[in-house]
C-alpha cells in the first residue's frame, strides 16, 4: 500500500519539519503512524515531498524529508460544471470526480436544481464541496487540489461565459447523437463539461450553451444519475487524453 498523503500549506524548505494541526492530528492520532513509516506531503499546487517519521507526539509527527518533486498541471485542463443536486449526491459526485482527476468543479445553479444555494446555506454547502475535494485528493494521492469555483455557486450566464472562453465545451444530454468517446478533443486549453441536475438541462440552457460553441454529447444508451454522470465522463476523457 502506498504511503498516506497529507496536504500542507507550504512544503518544508529544511531537511526536517513538524506536521501538526488537523493533518498532524489525523496522522498521529487517527492513522497512528509510527517511527520509520513513510508519508507523502503535497501543497495542492503540484509540489510534493516524501518524508520519514522520526518521532510521534500528541497530534504531531516529526519528519525528515527524503525527496522532493513537482507534478506539472494537467493540459488540457478538465473543468466540470455540476448542476447542484439534493441531499448528498453533489458531494458524492465531487468525491468521485476528484479521485478521477477533475481539475476544477463549478457548482451550477441550474434552472431545474431542486436545491438552491442561498445565503449561509450556500456558503456551508460550498464548504462541504471544498472539504470533500480535499479529502478525496488525499485518498487519490494527488499533487493538485481541484479548484472549487463559485461564490457560492455560478449562474447559467456565468457558465455560458466560461464555455465561450474554453478550448471546448460539452454538455451531457440524453438526446444527443454525438458520443463523448468519438468527438474531437483539443490538445491544449480548457475542456468544460456540463452535467445537469436531477431534472436535467432546460431547452433554454442547452441553447445558450450551444450558441457559444458547446456540443451536446452522450455516454451511451443508459441515462446516468447526476452523481455518476460526471465521473463516467471524466473516465472517458482521462482515457482519451492518455491520463490513464
Amino acid at each position: 500500500m502506498s504511503a498516506p498523503l497529507f496536504l500542507v500549506e507550504s512544503l518544508p524548505t529544511a531537511a526536517s519539519m513538524v506536521l501538526d494541526g488537523p493533518e498532524g492530528h489525523h496522522a498521529a492520532t487517527v492513522q497512528r503512524l509510527r517511527v520509520g513509516e513513510q508519508v507523502l506531503l503535497a501543497d495542492g499546487r503540484g509540489g510534493t515531498a516524501t518524508a520519514m517519521v522520526t518521532a510521534v507526539g500528541r497530534g504531531t509527527l516529526d519528519l525528515d524529508v527524503t525527496d522532493r518533486g513537482y507534478v506539472d498541471a494537467a493540459n488540457p485542463r478538465l473543468v466540470v460544471v455540476q448542476g447542484i443536486a439534493k441531499g448528498d449526491r453533489g458531494e458524492l459526485a465531487v468525491q468521485a470526480m476528484t479521485e478521477a482527476g477533475v481539475d476544477e468543479l463549478v457548482p451550477w445553479a441550474a434552472g431545474r436544481s431542486v436545491v438552491q444555494w442561498r445565503g449561509d446555506r450556500g456558503v456551508r454547502a460550498r464548504s462541504r464541496w471544498v472539504a470533500t475535494a480535499r479529502e478525496a485528493t488525499k485518498q487519490a494521492r494527488r499533487a493538485w487540489l481541484p479548484v472549487v469555483a463559485g461564490a457560492p455557486d455560478e449562474s447559467t450566464a456565468s457558465v455560458t461565459r466560461r464555455i465561450a472562453g474554453a478550448a471546448a465545451g460539452y454538455v451531457l444530454h440524453e438526446e444527443a447523437t454525438d458520443r463523448l468517446t468519438t468527438v474531437e478533443l483539443p490538445e491544449h486549453g480548457e475542456i468544460v463539461l456540463v452535467v445537469g441536475p436531477e431534472g436535467g438541462i432546460t431547452p433554454d440552457e442547452l441553447s445558450a450553451f450551444q450558441e457559444v460553441g458547446a456540443r451536446p454529447v452522450r455516454l451511451g444508451s443508459s441515462v446516468l444519475r447526476t452523481s455518476t454522470a460526471g465521473v463516467a465522463a471524466l473516465a472517458v476523457l482521462a482515457t482519451r487524453l492518455l491520463r490513464w
